[in-house]
């Protein structure tokens, strides 16, 4: 099949009309196949999403998502990315209001275990920002961090709803979560206060003290917000001293 086919084969898939040589009673069955396929991959990657509207409502929403937005080659790993915000913005989920949040964070975490591999700072690593002039390292997190935040409980719901034997929500105030993946096995956690402001202005790379007064809950805990980004493994090795030299060589000559 010469790739002008391809894409006219590809087109007729998606409803853009009928396909010269091919009845269409036949190509109905190669619609009916991939849509099927594809309504399976979404319910394999958002397994909490499915439970909390159930099989029917899920598979009838993925098939109005494929419609939406089919895939655009041949690749699938990311394919879902876009799901949250079609959640969002679909009338039949306005009284689920938490969905797109919990679709979010498995998104994320499909995202986060095909990120690339990093090696990750250890907790031993923080003795090295005790010195003067560590406000102005600016850490670089592992390309598979992913910070959410949320008005909602996501993270235990999307927890409570993978869990064999579903419990209630008790506490329905919103969760900041990082979803990461510092070695083989993608986490999902729920940040402490004014982490979620502190890991987000680090991604826009700015130092440690910078990051630090744009947080603005009043909860914030510097030194508690460090020990669990690097319990978690959430930052990388190749910091930026910016322009402190005395902080150079403080992560063993991973510093640019």
């Amino acid at each position: 099949m010469n790739l002008a086919r391809q894409e006219a084969f590809s087109a007729a898939l998606h409803g853009a009309g009928p396909l010269v040589g091919t009845p269409e009673p036949r190509l109905d069955i190669h619609r009916n196949n991939r849509m099927a396929s594809l309504a399976a991959s979404l319910a394999i990657a958002f397994p909490a999403t499915l439970r909390i509207v159930g099989e029917d409502y899920f598979h009838a929403m993925a098939r109005e998502f494929i419609q939406a937005s089919p895939p655009r080659g041949p690749v699938l790993l990311a394919y879902g990315d876009e799901l949250p915000d079609f959640i969002a913005a679909f009338p039949p989920a306005a009284d689920i209001p938490y969905l797109a949040d919990v679709a979010r964070i498995e998104a994320a975490v499909t995202r986060a275990y095909h990120a690339q591999d990093a090696l990750p700072l250890g907790v031993e690593d923080l003795q090295w920002l005790n010195g003067p002039g560590a406000q102005d390292v600016r850490l670089r997190l592992h390309a598979a961090v992913f910070v959410l935040r949320s008005p909602f409980p996501a993270a235990t719901l999307w927890e409570h709803n993978l869990a064999a034997d579903w419990v209630p929500v008790a506490d329905w105030r919103g969760e900041d979560v990082v979803v990461c993946r510092p070695q083989m096995e993608v986490l999902v956690r729920v940040l402490p206060p004014g982490a979620g402001d502190f890991l987000q202005a680090l991604m826009g790379g700015h130092s440690l003290g910078e990051a630090a007064a744009r947080v603005a809950s009043e909860g914030f805990d510097l030194p508690a917000a460090l020990a669990f980004a690097f319990a978690q493994g959430l930052a990388r090795p190749d910091v930026d001293t910016g322009p402190v030299a005395g902080v150079a060589d403080v992560f063993g000559g991973g510093i640019s």
